[in-house]
């Protein structure tokens, strides 16, 4: 029997809204205030929105556990198979003295730390976001950093503000594609309207990056190089996303921003050098928990031959993560043309292309009977009741995570490992990653809980009831549907169709909104209980994910607000209404 999300089960609004925020207030207090460790806090969360879920808003139990266990294998895969194969790799880098090497070539280009972290965290992450997405970037970046000697807490968090302005167009513009498909909108009018909204925060981030981390008077005399790498990135972004698509954005932008930045520093130097890697203006004790390899670098030279063989592994990083995240290689895979049993030949779709249907072989599909179309969002959430779907893909060789592993195990025999070398580290870094897989699943089980009992609809109902405010609170609806889900494509679907539901209503252009939603969301993206969990791991700084959560949440917040200011503009103001494509 199909149930139907109840939104106020109190017949009070507020109530209601505040008893659906339990699992969020739960979470964030467990990590931010109690210390409580990330894998219990986030088991926590999950246990109070069982109860409210199945107690207060009268979710049948079968189908709150089934929501959850759907939440857990989508936390894995993709997600946690591309923490522990990231760190996989960087473990064999460092036991070989590699990544010392590598650590010394990024020091040629310059041995200020202001423009290390602008290059790395901010150009070469850009880069994996608009590849794929989905924690890589932080994960990479943030195993760059800590080696370059970075603190855990400056690694961690400073990654994590990095990675915002690119998330929209991430893993290959899928949160836009994904927005286009839910909202029903013009995938290329979203496209160009975020296009119109980050390239504002894509010149803003990387001096709000550097200001971060070594203070207002540091990042002034370095500011030419902030500019070069902002507007370098802003200019590509804006121009492919408005006259090409959401797709290659990132990666393109990404491209020009490093190219440019790293010619800019060949003529261009800062009149002091900033060596400190610690945080600046605040109490940094951060040390890594566990015993770090000391990389003894097996190069003892800097010639050409050692260094290019340093960077050997996270080339072939970079080419195998590409081609994993682009739409042909996975449909090669994870698809098959339909065959018409009478002619023997493909069928062909009315546009005279090729039907296809999911690979069993590649990508085997399980369906969470109990929960698969027997839910359903109801107005106003949506403009007509609408079931959801409960199948999980298991796309075992084309998810990012299988991409990493190849690319890890090519780059380690490349290096010297053999066959069991390999196998002994990776069962090492399995133990290492134990607890961030735990907190990785529980973390994607309270969200998919929270989509599919309605917990998360009764909160953006709150922010769509703000009236004239609505540019704003719709904005930081998008944030909070990446702070509870991890994904700038998850915040879409949850409240992509919501956006436009209320923007209609309110006589606000639907393309503008779902945009906002989309554009803001990317803010959330740094306090995500997921991502944070991937911060503390890549960096082995296990245990202090609320630490991280505290340092990030200000800068978080107050670049969200920015985002509504501007959507705030494009709605009413204007000079910003000629900027609005698709109309009221």
């Amino acid at each position: 029997m199909v149930w139907q999300q109840i939104y106020d089960p109190f017949g009070n609004p507020v109530l209601s809204t505040l008893m659906a925020a339990v699992p969020v207030v739960v979470m964030l207090a467990a990590l931010a205030f109690f210390h409580v460790k990330a894998h219990l806090a986030a088991l926590l969360a999950l246990a109070s929105a069982l109860l409210i879920s199945i107690f207060a808003f009268d979710m049948p139990a079968g189908m709150a556990g089934s929501a959850a266990l759907f939440g857990a294998a989508n936390g894995l895969l993709p997600i946690g198979w591309i923490v522990l194969n990231i760190i996989f790799l960087h473990r064999l880098t460092t036991e070989n003295g590699s990544f010392k090497v590598l650590q010394d070539s990024l020091a040629r280009i310059t041995d200020d730390r202001r423009l290390q972290l602008l290059l790395i965290a901010f150009c070469f992450g850009a880069f994996f976001e608009g590849a794929a997405g989905f924690g890589t970037p932080v994960a990479v970046t943030g195993a760059i950093l800590i080696g370059l000697g970075f603190s855990p807490l400056a690694a961690s968090g400073l990654a994590l503000i990095a990675n915002t302005a690119p998330v929209a167009f991430g893993a290959l513009g899928t949160p836009i594609i994904t927005l286009a498909k839910v909202t029903g909108l013009d995938e290329m009018e979203l496209s160009m309207m975020v296009g119109r909204q980050l390239p504002f925060f894509s010149v803003l981030v990387p001096f709000w990056l550097i200001w971060a981390f070594a203070g207002w008077r540091k990042m002034l005399e370095v500011w030419p190089a902030i500019l070069v790498a902002g507007v370098s990135f802003a200019i590509p972004q804006f121009l492919v996303s408005n006259y090409h698509g959401p797709m290659l954005v990132d990666v393109i932008a990404a491209l020009i921003s490093m190219a440019c930045l790293t010619l800019f520093l060949k003529v261009w130097k800062p009149a002091t050098i900033h060596t400190s890697a610690a945080l600046s203006g605040r109490v940094d004790n951060s040390k890594v928990d566990e015993e770090t390899v000391t990389a003894s670098a097996a190069f003892s030279d800097q010639a050409r031959p050692a260094v290019m063989r340093a960077w050997m592994p996270w080339i072939i990083l970079t080419v195998f993560v590409f081609a994993w995240g682009t739409q042909g290689f996975k449909n090669m895979f994870d698809t098959r043309p339909v065959i018409d049993p009478v002619t023997q030949s493909a069928k062909l779709d009315p546009q005279g292309k090729p039907v296809r249907e999911a690979n069993p072989i590649f990508a085997p599909a399980v369906t969470f009977t109990g929960l698969h179309l027997q839910i359903e969002k109801v107005p106003p959430v949506v403009a007509a009741p609408k079931a959801e779907e409960a199948i999980y893909k298991f796309t075992w060789l084309t998810a990012t995570g299988s991409g990493i592993l190849l690319a890890a195990i090519v780059g380690g025999l490349l290096m010297g490992y053999s066959i069991p070398q390999l196998i002994k580290q990776y069962l090492r870094t399995l133990w290492v990653v134990r607890f961030s897989l735990i907190t990785i699943a529980a973390m994607l089980a309270l969200g998919f809980l929270t989509r599919y009992s309605g917990l998360d609809a009764t909160m953006g109902l709150a922010f769509a009831a703000t009236g004239i405010f609505y540019p704003m609170f719709g904005t930081l609806l998008g944030w909070l549907g990446v702070a509870l889900t991890g994904s700038d494509t998850a915040s879409n679907v949850l409240f992509g169709g919501l956006q436009r539901v209320t923007s209609e209503q309110l006589g606000i252009s639907p393309v503008l909104m779902a945009a906002a939603n989309s554009s803001g969301g990317v803010m959330g993206k740094m306090v995500d209980a997921q991502s944070i969990v991937v911060a503390s791991t890549a960096t082995r700084w296990y245990g202090h994910e609320g630490e991280i959560l505290r340092y990030v949440f200000f800068h978080s917040i107050v670049l969200a607000i920015l985002v509504g200011g501007l959507v705030t503009l494009q709605a009413y103001v204007a000079p910003f209404t000629s900027m609005v494509v698709g109309g009221h």
